[in-house]
C-alpha cells in the first residue's frame, strides 16, 4: 500500500513539504463538483501546482451530484475543463456518494460510472471510481469493478 491523502477546499492552504515529510507519496485532489467547470474546488489549482513542487504524486476527483448517464457525462466535461493540460500521476476518480444516486439501483450507478469514466478515457485519461466499501458491494458491478481504477473510502 502506497500512503497518500485527499484534499479539498475544505483543508484550505496545505503545507506539501510537510505532507510528504509525513511519508506520503500521493495526493488526490478535488478538481470540482457537479455539471459545470465554474463548480471549481477553490483551491484545486493551488494544491495541484503546490502538490507537484513538493514532489508528490497527483491524482483528481470529481463529486458527483449525476442524475443521470447525460448528466454523468456533462459533468466529465466539466471536469475535464477544469483539469486543462495538467499531467497526472494517479487516476481521475469519479466520486460517487450520494445516498438517493444509490438508492436508483445498481444499474444505474454502473451507468453513471461507465459514462463518467468513458469520456475521461475518451480524452486520454486513467479513470477510476471513488466509493465506500458498502456501496461498492451493493450498488456497483462486479464488471465496473473490474473495468476502472477503484479507491475505497
Amino acid at each position: 500500500m502506497i500512503p497518500g491523502i485527499d484534499i479539498s477546499e475544505w483543508q484550505g492552504h496545505v503545507d506539501f513539504n510537510a505532507v510528504k515529510a509525513s511519508g506520503a507519496k500521493f495526493v488526490l485532489i478535488r478538481a470540482g463538483y457537479g455539471r459545470s467547470a465554474s463548480q471549481v474546488d477553490h483551491y484545486f489549482a493551488e494544491h495541484y501546482t503546490q502538490a507537484k513542487a513538493a514532489g508528490l504524486q497527483v491524482g483528481a476527483y470529481w463529486y458527483s451530484y449525476a442524475i443521470s448517464p447525460a448528466d454523468a457525462a456533462i459533468e466529465a466535461r466539466a471536469c475535464l475543463t477544469v483539469l486543462g493540460n495538467r499531467h497526472f500521476d494517479f487516476p481521475i476518480y469519479f466520486d460517487l456518494e450520494e445516498k438517493w444516486q444509490f438508492a436508483n439501483g445498481r444499474n444505474f450507478c454502473d451507468s453513471l460510472v461507465k459514462s463518467f469514466c468513458s469520456i475521461l478515457e475518451q480524452n486520454g485519461c486513467y479513470a477510476g471510481l471513488y466509493i465506500s466499501r458498502s456501496p461498492l458491494q451493493n450498488y456497483i458491478s462486479p464488471a465496473v469493478t473490474r473495468r476502472y481504477a477503484v479507491w475505497v473510502a
